[in-house]
């Protein structure tokens, strides 16, 4: 049908539906002096619009994701979703545009992960808590 909207499903995780529900209330300010922001994906196996709230920290015009799952031994969904389709919308403030994500390198990784605990440090004890490589992104805006 000609101009049907297609649903986005949040985070079934409480405190991430929450969050969710806190960054519209606020206009993508639910924790001041935290960069949030608001990431859709396309879901691998469903093919569902899939939404979650992470925090970011900006490396020149990129938005830096870390793939924690708080420490979890597995990846976060919404990572293994942008590995298999790229293209994803990012709302940040009261924009929402479209861009695409990709695994930092392992340099960018090196040089990136100093800012990213600084700005977030429970980053740092996510990382010690899992023996697997935590994944940095870079989400840059669509042309």
């Amino acid at each position: 049908m000609a101009g049907t909207v297609e649903q986005t499903h949040d985070n079934p995780t409480p405190w991430i539906a929450d969050h969710i529900r806190r960054f519209e209330e606020t206009g993508g300010n639910p924790r001041p002096g935290v960069n949030d922001l608001l990431l859709t994906t396309r879901g691998r196996r469903s093919g569902l619009l899939r939404r979650t709230a992470l925090a970011y920290v900006r490396d020149g015009d990129a938005y830096v994701l870390t793939a924690s799952n708080a420490g979890s031994d597995r990846h976060p969904a919404w990572y293994l979703n942008l590995l298999a389709a790229p293209e994803v919308t990012l709302q940040v403030g009261t924009a929402t545009f479209a861009a695409t994500a990709r695994p930092a390198t392992a340099a960018e990784a090196a040089r990136l992960w100093p800012v990213i605990v600084a700005a977030m440090p429970s980053y740092a004890e996510y990382r010690t808590a899992t023996a697997r490589e935590i994944p940095l992104v870079l989400v840059t805006p669509s042309p």
